[in-house]
């Protein structure tokens, strides 16, 4: 990307100051990107989607409050896109307020509901009689904040000087170690394996009977496949009952064995979507599946060993 006509566009949720620009920025390629800003994470996947950009970048999971359900159900059920990579930021939320404000004059905190939703025990105790509203992100609520006397925002610290806003406090989540998860998604392509990867599927139930989820999970087991994550969502076609299953597992397509689960589910389960396989982020295990892969290979080399012997 030396120069602007190989420059990638990169679709990601704004104003400036966001979480999502910050985890951006931790990657060398995608912070020389074009960079490409929308309103909500459905809109950078549309706009993936329709070819306005090369790649969008959006939060999928957080260590306090769970996947980002959203996202997740967007890329389960109404987009085919493939999941090139992802990217765990380390998040401190602030409470954002115009110069002068005194949490007394607190009246509305604003910001993305996820993010709320992570400093709930402390915008309790704190702001008691504030109203909480929505905002698009908790950039766009750093910046909605800057033009409103008495409201405040739950931000990440880089909007204050963008926003012109003093701190109020910092490091405000219920829980230490808060972490989200991004991922950088095309409309085509699977990333190389790396020995360090990850692979996600959805996994539609034939039928909703005792007994469905096991037998999608001991095909993972039976070829010692770990499970990084493994969500129920409903599949917004049926009523009440009517789930799928999202799995993240440990491994590449790549990867024999991890293939062999592959098309055990697509036979027994029939409808399977692939999100992808990509590099993992943090520490990853892998030895397990590395043996696991080796007794694959040589229980096939057995099989056609005895189906040569077929007259």
């Amino acid at each position: 990307m030396s120069s602007a006509a190989s420059r990638i566009r990169l679709g990601f949720l704004g104003p400036l100051g966001t979480f999502t620009e910050q985890a951006v920025r931790t990657q060398p390629d995608l912070a020389e990107a074009d960079h490409v800003l929308y309103r909500t994470m459905p809109d950078v996947l549309d706009a993936v989607d329709a070819g306005e950009v090369d790649f969008g970048f959006i939060a999928i999971e957080n260590s306090i409050e769970g996947t980002v359900n959203l996202s997740q159900d967007e890329l389960a059920f109404s987009h085919d896109l493939l999941i090139h990579r992802e990217v765990v930021l380390d998040i401190e939320h602030c409470l954002l307020a115009p110069p002068g404000t005194a949490l007394a004059d607190v009246k509305i905190v604003m910001s993305i509901p996820v993010a709320t939703a992570q400093c709930h025990a402390f915008l309790r105790a704190t702001v008691p009689a504030a109203d909480l509203a929505a905002a698009n992100s908790t950039a766009e609520a750093a910046r909605l904040a800057s033009e409103s006397k008495g409201t405040a925002a739950v931000a990440p610290r880089a909007s204050a000087d963008i926003y012109g806003l003093e701190i109020l406090a910092e490091d405000i989540a219920d829980h230490p170690g808060n972490q989200t998860r991004f991922v950088l998604v095309a409309r085509e392509g699977v990333p190389a394996p790396t020995g360090h990867d990850t692979t996600a599927l959805v996994v539609y139930q034939r039928a909703n009977e005792p007994g469905s989820l096991i037998s999608i999970l001991q095909e993972f087991a039976a070829r010692r496949i770990n499970l990084s994550n493994l969500l129920s969502r409903p599949t917004k076609a049926g009523g009440l009952g009517d789930y799928c299953f999202i799995l993240y597992a440990d491994g590449h397509i790549a990867d024999e064995v991890v293939a062999d689960v592959l098309r055990a589910l697509r036979a027994k389960q029939g409808a399977v979507k692939f999100l992808g396989s990509y590099p993992a982020a943090g520490t990853h295990a892998v030895t397990t599946r590395e043996h696991a892969d080796s007794r694959w290979r040589e229980a096939d080399d057995w099989v056609q060993a005895l189906r040569r012997g077929i007259r």
